[in-house]
Formats: C-alpha cells, sequence, structure tokens
C-alpha cells in the first residue's frame, strides 16, 4: 500500500459563520487561482493560491446580478470558468455564466439559461460541454415541484455560440410503477417522476461520451447519453444491510456512549457527490453516501423508530428495539418499510450509507467501505465521536440521524494509482483510501484540521454564536467540496487537496506527501518523485523513474528501466537490464553509476540532439556536456567509445 498523508499548511477564512461562505472550488493551474464558492455574499471569491500556505483573497465575482440568486457550483476549464446562479425564485431556470479568466481581470463571455436550482455543473474532460445538474426542489410548502434535469450546454462552436440541450426525465413519467419495483425511490405528493426526481452531482466519462448522475432522494443513478442529449436509463442503487457483518451504526444519540452494532435496519445509499476513474481497462464510479430527507412544510418523510408501529412478526422484541438507547432514536423514512399495507412496518430505511462505494459503469456495487468511518473515528476521536459540525462538545450528537456524514469526493491520481478523498460533512475531516483496485479499496490516512477543545459562545435561544476569535480557533468545519490539485499543476509541484467548509466558511489547503518508494512492485511501474529530492529503486518490471527535483537517487534494479533525474544533482544506476538514462540540459549534473556500453542507451531530453554535445574524459568520468555545461558523468566509462547509436531521443 501506498505511503501517502495529508498535512494542513494553510487557511483563508471569511470569518462568516455557518452561512456557506465556502462551498465549491475550482481551480486554475494557469492563473494559480482558486474560484470559491461564497453563499454568503452571492459571489465566488478569488484566492491566490501561488503561495498555498497563505492562500489570499483577490477580489470577488459578483454572482447577485444574474437572477438574482446565489452561486452555486464553479468548474474551470483552460482558463474558461463556468458559474452556476440559481434563480432568487429557487423553483425558476436558473444561469451559468462563463467568464474568461486567462487575464487579471474576468470578463463575462456568455450567459445561459439552465433548469430550475442549477446545483452543480462540470466540464466533460474534452471541454467541449458543461453539465449542470438542475436539482429542481419543491417549495417549501409542496405547491410548486418544477422538475429535474441536466442541461448540456454545446461550446464546440466557442463560447458566445454555446447552445443549451435539456435531457429531462419526462419519458419515464408513464414508467413511474415499474421504477418504484425496481427500488427508485418516488414519492413527493402528486410529484410526476419528472418533478420528483433531484439531479444532485454529476461525474463524466473518460471519453466524454456517458455522464452518472445521482438523483439522491430517489436512492437511484440516471444514465445521460451526452451525444444524444437524453437520459437513457434510471438505475436503482439497493440498500445497505445493517444487520450484515462489517455493517455495523451507532444509532443512537441518547446513549451516552459509543456503541457500534449490527442492527434489523436498511440504510439507502443515497450518495451526494460522485466521480469516475478506470482501472483495467474499465469505467469506475465513485460516491460519498451521504444520505438526504425531504423535510419540507408541507411534507415531511422523517420519522424515529420510536414513534412507529412495528410489525410483531417481523420484529417479535419491538419494545426492546425501540428503547432509545437503541434503535429508538434513529430517524427512518415512513415511505418505505409497509411490505403488506396493513400500516406498520415491516421493514426499516435510514438514510444514508456512512460509506463509500464502488459501482461499475451499469451501478452495480463493486465495494462498499462498510463500518470502517465509525469505526476508525471511534478510535481517532473516542471523545468526540459523531459529533455535529457547528459546535464542539457535540459527542454523540449525529448518531441517531446519518453519523459522520460523507458529502464530498475526488479522486486524485498519484504514480499511476487512484486514490479517493472523502469529505465528511458533520464531524469534519478527510478519509483517504487507495481505490485502484476497486475491488480491494484500502484505507491510507485521514486529517481533521479541527480543534474539539474550543467552545462557542451561545445566543440567547441557546444556538452556537461563535466569536472571532473562537471561530479562528476552532478550524475547519463542515466540509462541502474537495478539491484535487495534480503535482504538474501545483504551485509547489507537490500534490494539493483543497477543502471548502460551509460551516466555519474557511477554504484550506493540504500538502499530499507521499514516499515514491512506497509506490514501487514487481511489475511495470512509473513512479515519480517530489521536488524534494528521493530514493527510488524500481525492483522488478520494466520501470520508469522520475525524480522531477531535488538531488534524486534512482535503482532500476530488474527489468528495462528508464531512469530520469530531472532537475538538481543525481545519481542513476541501472542495475540488471537495458537500460535509458535521461540527460537534460538545465537539469543538473547527473551521475550515471553502471553505464554499459552496447546495452544501455543515453535518453537526449529538453531539445537536445547528438551533434549538439561534446563528449570528453576527466580521469575517472566520461563527460558529457553541452554548451559548456557538463550534463552527466559517466563512471568507469570511456567517452572514445561513445557514438551516435548510443544515444537516442528521449520524452516524457
Amino acid at each position: 500500500m501506498a505511503s501517502l498523508n495529508l498535512k494542513f499548511i494553510g487557511r483563508y477564512s471569511t470569518g462568516v459563520f455557518d452561512e456557506g461562505a465556502a462551498q465549491i472550488s475550482t481551480y486554475d493551474p494557469n492563473s494559480k487561482r482558486l474560484f470559491a464558492v461564497n453563499a454568503d455574499s452571492q459571489t465566488v471569491d478569488v484566492l491566490d493560491l501561488s503561495k498555498p500556505n497563505k492562500p489570499k483573497l483577490v477580489f470577488t465575482i459578483d454572482a447577485s446580478s444574474f437572477g438574482g440568486g446565489s452561486a452555486n457550483s464553479v468548474a474551470v476549464k483552460d482558463g474558461i470558468l463556468a458559474i452556476a446562479i440559481e434563480n432568487s425564485d429557487t423553483q425558476a431556470d436558473g444561469s451559468v455564466v462563463f467568464y474568461d479568466v486567462r487575464k487579471e481581470t474576468p470578463k463575462v463571455l456568455k450567459t445561459v439559461t439552465v433548469g430550475a436550482l442549477p446545483d452543480m455543473l462540470t466540464f466533460t474532460p474534452d471541454g467541449s460541454k458543461v453539465l449542470v445538474a438542475n436539482e429542481g426542489e419543491p417549495s417549501s410548502d409542496y405547491t410548486v415541484d418544477p422538475e429535474g434535469s441536466v442541461s448540456i450546454i454545446d461550446l464546440s462552436n466557442g463560447i458566445k455560440q454555446a447552445t443549451v440541450t435539456t435531457a429531462d426525465f419526462r419519458a419515464f413519467n408513464d414508467q413511474r410503477e415499474s421504477l418504484l419495483s425496481a427500488g427508485v425511490r418516488i414519492f413527493g405528493p402528486n410529484a410526476t417522476v419528472a418533478q420528483d426526481l433531484e439531479p444532485e452531482y454529476i461525474a463524466v466519462s473518460p471519453d466524454s461520451a456517458t455522464a452518472w448522475v445521482t438523483l439522491q432522494e430517489a436512492n437511484a443513478l440516471a444514465v445521460v447519453d451526452i451525444d444524444a442529449g437524453t437520459v437513457t436509463k434510471i438505475v436503482p442503487l439497493g440498500y445497505k444491510d445493517y444487520s450484515a457483518p462489517g455493517n455495523k451504526l451507532d444509532a443512537s444519540n441518547k446513549d451516552g456512549r459509543i456503541n457500534l452494532q449490527n442492527w434489523p435496519v436498511f440504510g439507502m445509499y443515497q450518495p451526494d457527490a460522485i466521480a469516475s476513474y478506470k482501472s483495467g481497462g474499465k469505467t469506475y464510479l465513485v460516491t460519498a453516501n451521504e444520505g438526504d430527507t425531504r423535510d419540507y412544510d408541507g411534507f415531511s418523510e422523517e420519522e424515529r423508530i420510536a414513534d412507529v408501529i412495528l410489525d410483531p412478526t417481523a420484529f417479535p422484541k419491538a419494545a426492546e428495539l425501540q428503547a432509545e438507547a437503541n434503535l429508538g432514536r434513529l430517524l427512518i423514512t415512513n415511505t418505505l418499510g409497509d411490505t403488506d399495507g396493513d400500516g406498520d412496518f415491516d421493514e426499516l430505511y435510514s438514510f444514508g450509507g456512512r460509506s463509500f462505494s464502488i459501482w461499475n459503469a451499469k451501478g452495480n456495487l463493486v465495494f462498499d467501505s462498510g463500518d470502517d468511518f465509525e469505526k476508525r473515528l471511534a478510535k481517532l476521536l473516542p471523545n468526540d465521536f459523531n459529533s455535529n459540525n457547528d459546535a464542539n462538545q457535540s459527542f454523540d450528537s449525529r448518531s441517531d440521524d446519518k453519523g459522520p456524514e460523507p458529502e464530498g469526493v475526488v479522486l486524485g491520481s498519484i504514480n499511476g494509482r487512484t486514490f479517493a478523498f472523502i469529505g465528511l460533512e458533520r464531524i469534519g475531516g478527510v478519509m483517504v483510501y487507495d481505490i485502484t483496485n476497486p475491488k480491494a479499496a484500502t484505507f491510507v490516512d485521514d486529517v481533521n484540521p479541527r480543534d474539539f477543545s474550543v467552545v462557542f459562545n451561545e445566543d440567547s435561544e441557546g444556538n452556537p454564536d461563535p466569536t472571532a476569535e473562537q471561530l479562528a480557533a476552532i478550524g475547519d468545519l463542515g466540509p462541502e467540496g474537495l478539491t484535487f490539485i495534480a503535482a504538474q499543476d501545483s504551485p509547489s509541484g507537490v500534490p494539493l487537496l483543497v477543502t471548502a467548509n460551509e460551516v466555519s466558511g474557511t477554504t484550506s489547503v493540504f500538502e499530499i506527501n507521499y514516499k515514491p518508494q512506497a509506490f514501487a512492485t514487481n511489475g511495470d511501474d512509473q513512479i515519480e518523485g517530489t521536488p524534494k529530492g528521493d530514493r527510488i529503486k524500481g525492483k522488478g518490471g520494466d520501470d520508469t523513474l522520475l525524480g522531477v527535483a531535488g538531488d534524486d537517487k534512482l535503482v532500476g534494479d530488474e527489468g528495462n528501466d528508464i531512469l530520469i533525474g530531472g532537475k538538481g544533482d543525481d545519481v542513476a544506476k541501472g542495475s540488471d537490464g537495458r537500460d535509458i538514462f535521461g540527460i537534460g540540459d538545465g537539469d543538473g549534473v547527473d551521475l550515471i553509476r553502471d553505464f554499459q556500453d552496447g546495452k544501455d542507451t543515453l535518453g537526449l531530453l529538453n531539445g537536445l540532439s547528438f551533434g549538439s554535445l561534446t563528449l570528453e574524459n576527466d580521469g575517472k568520468f566520461a563527460l558529457i556536456s553541452a554548451d559548456g555545461k557538463v550534463l552527466a558523468e559517466l563512471k568507469g566509462v570511456d567517452s572514445n567509445d561513445l557514438s551516435r547509436s548510443d544515444f537516442t531521443k528521449l520524452s516524457i
């Protein structure tokens, strides 16, 4: 398992508590700026991330002038920023505004109309389209319920000629019964299927052809054919069996202790965020199984198990189960569970999976983290287990609801391995898993920059009301959106993770530290070092070792390896096999310890050609120079034995 850990290095704070002042962010590698949604001020805050340990507010983009509502989501690609903005009437159509952010002052390029409550948007990998999840939530009294939909904004003819196609769910209105039978939840009062389905989050296939959309309340996914502009399928996600091994949960906030047990309850996965990746040539989906309820003035599905009638055959020990210290406090839906229509509950369904899951492209479950989150939190934070996100001294207060509430997930690739970073909305922090093998994901690290010792003031009604000093001291509360920044895009050359925390109003930056050697296997690996100088040994297989920066020591070991030191004065040893040693102008002076003439090869990087080289001896080494600068020293080699056949063009 790869050695990787998150280190908190910097934070920008709005100083605004519990108003959504930092929700979703996106990073532009060209300008080294981070764009973060601030719902409190109805702006997008633009942060300078050129010094990741000191994120700094540069200016804000006012979103209120486009429909009067708040920005909900942002995405950037190739210098174009897209902002999803809800209408001041949240049941009316929203907007997406495109900005050119390639210059110092952003310029509005185009505004297009999309569906009601555009809650999330993303560019397709090829940049030709932007997809928008229009949630279409009902009014609080449930008298107005707009349709949910996915807007597909085609940018292939340029931003100014952008067109919008709506992928809606009307074609499924006459399939209500078959969808219900399959396990799709459709339960809003008097709602059609198209009204009841509320798109939450979107993942796009690497080839930009297919999108998967979480339908959180429905506990389902929608599959979208992007080019056709249609929803092709609605896939129910099924239920998590909390009575099964590995699926324990703490179901009570009134027992004064951590009590992870198996219970006769099912959990609806109800994912919020979703991401996609490829492994073994196949596409997989990763979801953060947050859970959500409909609890409106005009309709509510929430019930506590203590307040419902349990079927005596299904639950012969009903009184014991319904005790507050057992299952009585757990929130369930009143829309499922009465399987025979006699008015009592034969089955119990709670909200969320308290986990993350990996699914194949057809929506079949491949992996679920089970009770791993709560088990780890019980050990890591035994005095603050299942705390809420708006105050400390809230031990166990979320056990009756959705536990740690995993909401956000983002994926990052490092040295050929794929990692999932999952944000826990309630207790806070991020869990990291290696998901390279989708069937056997493994825990890697966790981080939670929250100071649980800080005590907030309270207002006259007993609600948290922190002073500026208390808010600054507590750190991060309520991670909503996560952004991964790859090493090649990072201002520091080290991969970064950014969290936007809606309760504390903070945007925080974490450095992703790893030991390159830990990525070496007996297979064919490409292992990239860090800017700090590394020692990397390739083990078996035909490996590519990239030192990146710093003074590195590279050992190919077995196999036919490629060794490229990068910037710095590096030492390379190929060992067995027919190896290629990279040489580049401006990359420092590299020592090649075991070049074997006629077997190994010298790879020319950065536009170097054989004709530009000077070959000479200094007694111990053959020296290879260009423009009077020594690029490499070959130990135990006579420069007179080197010829054009020993060199080749090399690119990475």
